[in-house]
């Protein structure tokens, strides 16, 4: 009973390369930037329509996004949508992090299934609400002491 389980696993893996590409694959197997940054600049949490909550935070210097991390508790392609969505953030201003869209992470990751395409939205929206926290923060620093987080 033990092998069928492993043979299952193994076919689930190999449906996921087929369906997926080599990019999204190593996203979802090795995500970058995973976790919590304490007193970030910007953080946001949705959920989306199918429950998958993904959180991002940012750490802004000078303007540029220095880091960006994010979290989910969702499927590997979310995951991988996260990952790849912070990684474009990296070394950007928030103008062009706010700009990021579901085409740009979607391309990033070398597509997506049609039916996890949602994913790279609900990353791209995720991270125009980390931009528009950090910019709130940034005109009303005074703010950042109420947060929870």
């Amino acid at each position: 009973m033990t092998n069928s389980r492993i043979v299952k696993s193994q076919d689930a893996g190999e449906q996921a390369e087929a369906t997926y590409s080599e990019t999204a694959v190593d996203h979802m197997r090795n995500p970058r930037n995973v976790g919590m940054i304490s007193n970030a600049d910007g953080q946001a949490s949705i959920t989306g329509p199918c429950g998958d909550t993904m959180e991002i935070w940012l750490r802004v210097e000078d303007g540029v996004i220095k880091q960006a991390s994010s979290w989910t508790d969702g499927c590997g392609a979310t995951i991988a949508a996260g990952s790849v969505t912070t990684e474009l953030a990296k070394g950007k201003s928030a103008g062009e992090a706010f700009r990021i869209t579901q085409q740009d992470v979607l391309k990033a990751l070398g597509g997506l299934p049609d039916e996890s395409v949602h994913c790279a939205l609900l990353a791209a929206n995720t991270m125009k609400e980390a931009v528009k926290d950090y910019l709130a923060f940034r005109n009303e620093p005074w703010k950042r002491a109420y947060r929870k987080c």
